[in-house]
């Protein structure tokens, strides 16, 4: 790999400021170094540098360094070159050659050195820049410092051959260069008195550069002499880190955080690190600390299941509240990690689970529960729960409690999260419903509730943290497009009034924002024939290239994901079933998966893991083998489906490879993890179901697209749409969404793409 330079990314006024800087510094520190009046001599003549034969060897080493130093650009030539400024470059060249020239005469030439000392600084310096080289090859430190390093390397040996203490010159650097002559070697300074002082020196700066990395850096050089008041700085900004330190007795860190006794803070998380159930109280650490709750009060809630998801949500509608008055708690992020994994673990799981049973059973456990919970449910398990544990549980239990007032209860939970509850609304089709339930305009021309509400999920989107909130948008119109095309339209007004804003406002992100959200509304309209490639830079949307799903040897890899329940098993006997005819092989040698070949047409390979009992574990343990023999062979698929129920969903993402250009989820509610399949396969183009996956829908999918790549045919997918049409004859298929029609993972690829360019 080469080891070019990166230039990072940074403001034009910035780079003026920092240019300004290192020039002036340069030009000081090459003056002082030709001038002779400090620390450097001027070079010697030849005949005088010449070292005896003895040491010519250490000489020849630094020489050597020097020449890997010219390498550091990429370059095979004679120039230390790793700026992009031409007048940095030439007095940093000037640092690499005379200035490391005059250092080795100097320690030659030293009389006040025997010759086993000459050798010591020798090898010093050839450490120093070995060790400088490695670091500025993997960024731990700047090329920008070697006039330093040199420079500080000097003073450090003239300390050092006097005796005398080396941590002045540590103090005195900043950290990449203090960093850098401490640190070369172990021998050069290993005797002298102040290398120990000198290596906390640079552990403190360290510290101060990243507060994040303090505890762990405290942890891994125990018995610093500042680390009481380390600690004692950070332990507010990472309160997670103080309390796994805190936990530990085998530490001398953890010794440290527990003997702080006279601040609060630290003392309530120590307390917590010492308990069984600290991980329980973890989340409500600012009310803790600020004697708003007590840990009695925690702990007779966090045996029992309702009442600490009941306290979770309480505390999370106060934080919210607080937020938005500019008053963010202390973990208030673990806080709701956790409320996401108790309505997980102990509500929604348990509804999904029981999705065969009927509706007083099915929903018996979530009956107790207030809208707020309610809410928080849904909002927490956004694709994790079920079609029907929303449709027919959560959803109609919100609106039954909340008396059928939509906007009651977003004021209620102060909005939090309403535009994940939105999309969640319009991507199971009750949005319609959930905005019917607004008040109407009280006076003719006036905007009603549900008008604005609308209007703001649209707005402020360039305030987001990240593109969550305008994924959700962009999922969301697809929906609304299909079901309510005036409200719509009135997205699609929005839009471009917020780009107009924030083009206003000359606001970059904002504009890239509303831009993408632009065409990819007007894309879901398929008369306008809008060509996302052309208009937002992304691959494109609506074809699948035969040739980019091909391997080196022109075959194409198929991998399906089989589970061994008992409708998995009959789905799975249905498929080799419908491969067994002329045009395909089956080869069921193999006790774990079966291997179909293509017999006429281009080379196709299927793999599908056999559907063994679940019960054992057999489905999982044969999915694991498949795919490592599929690893071991470079066999790697362009094409995964899923062939399970939704549950089993996430097993498939999780084990799916990176190569796929085409992802189908065959099961009930796919169209909800799109997103994490992304993480996985970006260029991923996914097909997947909003609401029933249906076998009258996978399995002429799986037909169509399997003769397709039998032919060598490009996948256009409104031809493959309107192919598949004609062939399903269900109400399901109305659910599933072909690639170009998944706006929220268009919206992703398109920012991702906006957003580098932005940097670059």
């Amino acid at each position: 790999m080469s080891q070019r330079l990166v230039t990072f990314a940074i403001p034009v006024y910035m780079k003026m400021m920092i240019r300004q800087l290192i020039l002036t510094v340069l030009y000081g520190l090459l003056a002082l170094s030709v001038s002779g009046q400090t620390v450097f001599n001027q070079l010697p003549a030849d005949n005088v540098c010449k070292p005896p034969k003895n040491r010519e060897l250490f000489h020849d080493w630094v020489n050597q360094q020097q020449a890997n130093l010219f390498g550091l650009d990429g370059k095979a030539d004679s120039v230390f070159a790793p700026s992009a400024d031409k007048e940095i470059n030439y007095l940093l060249q000037q640092s690499a050659t005379l200035k490391i020239d005059i250092l080795q005469c100097r320690i030659e030439n030293d009389t006040l050195l025997n010759d086993q000392g000459k050798k010591k600084y020798l090898r010093g310096l050839k450490n120093l820049l070995e060790f400088f080289i490695s670091n500025v090859a993997t960024r731990k430190v700047s090329p920008l410092h070697l006039p330093d390093i040199i420079n500080g390397f000097e003073k450090c040996y003239l300390l050092d051959r006097e005796g005398k203490s080396i941590s002045q010159v540590a103090d005195a650097y900043p950290y990449e260069t203090a960093y850098s002559i401490v640190n070369a070697d172990n021998t050069t300074f290993e005797k002298n008195i102040g290398l120990k002082a000198a290596k906390q020196a640079v552990v403190l700066k360290y510290c101060v550069l990243h507060p994040s990395k303090t505890l762990p850096t405290l942890f891994q050089n125990p018995g610093m002499p500042f680390a009481d008041s380390m600690v004692r700085l950070v332990a507010k900004s990472y309160p997670k880190q103080l309390y796994n330190y805190a936990q530990s007795n085998n530490n001398q860190l953890g010794f440290v955080i527990r003997n702080i006794n006279d601040d609060d803070f630290i003392r309530t998380v120590v307390k917590m690190a010492r308990s069984k159930s600290g991980m329980q109280y973890f989340p409500f650490l600012d009310n803790i600390v600020n004697g708003k709750m007590s840990l009695e009060e925690i702990d007779a809630a966090k045996d029992d299941s309702l009442q600490y998801y009941r306290l979770l949500v309480k505390t999370q509608i106060e934080y919210v509240k607080r937020a938005q008055d500019k008053d963010t708690a202390f973990e208030f992020e673990s806080l709701t990690q956790r409320l996401i994994q108790k309505a997980k673990e102990s509500f929604v799981n348990v509804i999904n689970g029981l999705h065969n049973e009927e509706a007083p059973v099915r929903f018996a456990s979530i009956q107790p529960l207030t809208p707020e919970e309610l809410y928080y449910l849904a909002v927490s398990s956004d694709g994790s729960i079920y079609t029907s544990s929303f449709v027919r549980g959560v959803y109609p239990l919100i609106m039954k409690k909340v008396n059928n007032k939509g906007d009651s209860l977003l004021m209620t939970v102060h909005f939090d999260k309403y535009r994940k509850f939105i999309k969640m609304c319009a991507g199971y089709n009750t949005l319609d419903n959930f905005l019917s339930s607004f008040p109407k305009a009280e006076q003719p021309g006036d905007e009603n509730r549900a008008e604005t509400l609308m209007r703001a999920f649209v707005k402020n989107l360039e305030k987001s943290n990240g593109p969550e909130d305008a994924v959700d948008v962009a999922d969301s119109y697809a929906s609304i497009a299909e079901t309510l095309k005036p409200l719509a339209d009135e997205m699609l007004m929005n839009v471009d009034e917020n780009y107009i804003r924030n083009e206003k406002q000359n606001n970059k992100k904002g504009m890239a924002v509303y831009r993408i959200l632009k065409y990819l509304f007007l894309s879901a309209d398929s008369t306008k024939k809008v060509d996302l490639t052309k208009e937002l830079g992304i691959p494109p949307v609506y074809e699948v290239p035969y040739k980019s799903m091909q391997d080196d040897s022109g075959r194409v890899y198929v991998q399906v994901f089989f589970y061994g329940d008992k409708d998995g098993q009959g789905v799975f006997n249905g498929f080799v079933k419908q491969f067994s005819n002329a045009n395909w092989k089956v080869d069921a040698a193999n006790p774990q998966w079966i291997t179909v070949n293509s017999v006429k047409g281009k080379p196709v390979t299927i793999f599908a893991n056999r559907a063994l009992p679940e019960e054992t574990g057999e489905d999982e343990k044969a999915q694991e083998a498949l795919c490592e023999y599929i690893e071991k062979n470079k066999f790697y698929p362009a094409v995964t489906i899923h062939r399970g129920h939704s549950y089993y969903a996430d097993a498939t993402i999780n084990q799916m490879f990176p190569s796929s250009k085409i992802v189908f989820l065959g099961s009930c509610g796919g169209y909800h993890l799109i997103h994490r399949v992304l993480e996985t396969a970006p260029e991923a183009h996914i097909i997947a179901s909003k609401q029933i996956g249906a076998t009258a829908v996978n399995r002429p999918f799986i037909d169509v697209l399997a003769d397709r790549l039998r032919n060598g045919k490009d996948i256009y997918w409104m031809e493959f749409w309107e192919t598949l049409d004609k062939i399903v004859n269900v109400p399901e298929f109305a659910d599933y969404i072909p690639p170009y029609k998944n706006l929220g993972a268009l919206y992703i690829k398109a920012y991702k793409l906006a957003m580098g360019e932005e940097a670059n």
